[in-house]
């Protein structure tokens, strides 16, 4: 025990030594050294002659290295937004058309029907018959009874009869039908100014529609 003491004292206080430093930096160099009577000795230096010397090679005590900054604590984590897609479902533009009148006044229409119009068949090309006494019969008599001549008629025949028509209409370019329906809106807003508290009721609701469909149809207003 005492041995090992001494040792370690030793090796403490040969640090800067000759030995040690030529040794190198990172071991020493130790000597047990016994005489004639048994005695052992510890040094730095070699025996003296006829002293039975043991040497030693030990590792310097280092100290231990620099220990790495610790890294600093990572921030707390936030939680992803939520995000929130709304899908929105766009309708196919709806068409708009021109129609116009016989006597040149043109309108609008959503479905491409003009307004339909009472017309004589003798309008439209067919051939027209006026009743006629049936010969032999007194033309005078007011019970004479009155018949068509067949003859020479391509029928039918217009025997002041009618039908119902409707205006020519065309559809406009998509362009032009948002240009319409701006116009429509900006005459409505017009005459809401002036109009009657029902007529308001009317002209927001066909306001509203125009809104709509111009945004679905025009891309906004």
């Amino acid at each position: 025990m005492r041995s090992l003491t001494l040792l370690l004292a030793l090796c403490l206080l040969s640090f800067g030594s000759p030995a040690s430093a030529q040794s190198g930096s990172g071991s020493v160099t130790v000597y047990r050294c016994t005489d004639a009577a048994g005695k052992v000795s510890l040094g730095s230096l070699p025996c003296a002659a006829g002293q039975a010397q043991v040497v030693r090679e030990m590792q310097r005590p280092q100290a231990p290295p620099p220990q790495a900054p610790a890294p600093p604590p990572a921030p707390p984590r936030q939680a992803a937004p939520v995000v929130v897609e709304n899908t929105v479902y766009l309708a196919p533009p709806r068409p708009m058309y021109e129609c116009i009148t016989p006597d040149g006044k043109r309108y609008a229409s959503d479905d491409g029907r003009g307004n339909p119009r009472w017309v004589p068949l003798w309008t439209l090309g067919y051939p027209a018959l006026r009743p006629s006494a049936v010969p032999g019969r007194n033309i005078g008599n007011p019970d004479a009874e009155m018949h068509l001549h067949r003859r020479d008629v391509n029928w039918p025949v217009a025997t002041g009869g009618g039908t119902w028509v409707r205006d020519d209409c065309a559809m406009l370019p998509p362009r032009e039908a948002c240009a319409r329906l701006r116009d429509r809106r900006s005459d409505i807003r017009t005459r809401f100014f002036n109009a009657q508290e029902k007529e308001r009721d009317v002209l927001r609701n066909e306001e509203r529609g125009i809104n709509a469909r111009l945004d679905n149809d025009c891309g906004g207003r």
